[in-house]
């Protein structure tokens, strides 16, 4: 999502991480701490349990200053969680190109 967008993190406000719940054995906060972003405010969640629904899947929600317009941003959606949001994760965005559920 940073590499895409041409991200700093300085220009981060916040990120917001949500896990499915057998999901369990790390906070997905750690990995960005370990990125070194010790002042972004991080928050991690569970998603609600929806029988049928994905599984093993962490969606991100990135707050960002930016000039960027809406339609200028680059969502990235990766293996099966391509099946979110089909109409965001087409071939125009070279993060999942190629990907299969």
């Amino acid at each position: 999502m940073v590499e895409a967008n041409s991200v700093k993190a300085a220009d981060i406000a916040a990120v917001f991480f949500t896990t499915t719940d057998d999901l369990n054995a790390e906070f997905p906060a750690a990995a960005a701490r370990a990125l070194g972003w010790n002042k972004v405010p991080l928050l991690c969640g569970h998603e609600m349990s929806v029988p049928g629904r994905l599984r093993a899947c962490i969606r991100v929600l990135m707050l960002v200053n930016s000039d960027a317009t809406q339609a200028a941003i680059k969502h990235v959606y990766l293996e099966g969680a391509t099946a979110l949001r089909p109409d965001l994760a087409g071939e125009d965005n070279p993060q999942t190109a190629g990907s299969t559920f």
